[in-house]
């Protein structure tokens, strides 16, 4: 009996240990991908921003290079044949996909990378409030109050400043544009199937559009020569290899656990802008990340 229980004993702690590797493993892989999110907005922000690309050249970059990396991994899942989509489904993702990728490319030219996450997050969030409001959904209390909040956050940004703790009324407004375009994308996920699937082929069709972009506004070539490298960086690295992970990882964690550590990006964002780029949040911004980011997390409440 002693040796029974000596084995058994030999076995839990084997499992227990595989168990909390396993659960490290996951939050380390979770963590990797909010730094990919955050690393978007330092990217483009040093592509547009530092480098002076054009934001098309860099919105073109970004999607042509995630696109190579993410028909290439679902291609090795499912094969050529397995990249269909609904008509429809792929139609609206290209296009609120493009939205997303238009007006993203051109706040980061004209608002902090911090500022910029912080913005995107708070307008993704009310754009699928909006969203369950259109398709008469249940809305929670605590759904109404984050979403408040969120939008109380958002404003706290635009108030009257002097300095440098200035927003630009054009960036704010194309990075919310961005967060528009990201909801409705997010929205229209939902009924995609396949996330791998759907992201290469919304990657490979929406470039085109921005190429018909930059073809119009005749931006490329400005800018320094090192600017395709945070361009690509941000297409093959952050975007196509960070969405990839994100949705191998995904289905190994509770949905509000996911929904929580999305939390963090506008705060990695903005300590990435910090050392990369030397952008110091204001008190006015950590005022706006409190209200954005807590009232996100009260709409992740399930009591009513």
């Amino acid at each position: 009996m002693a040796v029974f229980s000596l084995r058994t004993k030999v076995v839990l702690d084997s499992a227990a240990r595989r168990c909390d590797g396993l659960g490290m493993r996951l939050f380390a892989l979770t963590a990797l991908v909010m730094i990919a999110f955050a690393a978007n907005s330092v990217l483009n922000r040093m592509a547009v921003h530092d480098a002076g690309w054009g934001p098309a050249a860099t919105g073109f970059v970004r999607l042509s290079s995630g696109a190579l990396v993410l028909l290439a991994l679902a291609i090795r899942a499912k094969g050529a044949a397995g990249l269909r989509l609904p008509p429809a489904i792929l139609g609206a993702g290209v296009a609120t996909l493009a939205l997303y990728i238009f007006g993203f490319s051109i706040a980061s030219g004209l608002i902090d990378a911090g500022v910029g996450a912080l913005t995107l997050f708070g307008m993704v969030q009310i754009t699928m409030f909006a969203g369950a409001l259109w398709m008469r959904e249940p809305i929670s209390r605590w759904r109404w109050i984050g979403a408040g909040l969120a939008f109380a956050g958002l404003a706290v940004l635009l108030l009257p400043a002097s300095g440098a703790a200035h927003i630009d009324p054009r960036g704010f407004a194309m990075m919310a544009l961005a967060g528009i375009g990201w909801g409705l994308y997010s929205l229209n996920g939902r009924r995609a199937g396949n996330p791998l699937i759907a992201t290469a082929l919304n990657f490979s069709l929406a470039a085109p559009l921005a190429l018909i972009w930059m073809l119009g506004a005749g931006d490329w070539g400005q800018g320094a020569s090192w600017g395709w490298l945070p361009a690509i960086l941000s297409g093959a690295v952050t975007s196509g290899l960070g969405y990839a992970l994100w949705y191998r990882v995904l289905p190994q964690i509770p949905a509000s656990l996911a929904a929580i550590a999305q939390l963090s990006v506008p705060l990695i964002a903005a300590l990435g802008g910090a050392v990369v780029l030397a952008e110091t949040p204001s008190a006015r911004f950590w005022l706006a990340a409190a209200l954005v980011i807590g009232g996100i997390a009260l709409s992740l409440k399930r009591k009513t």
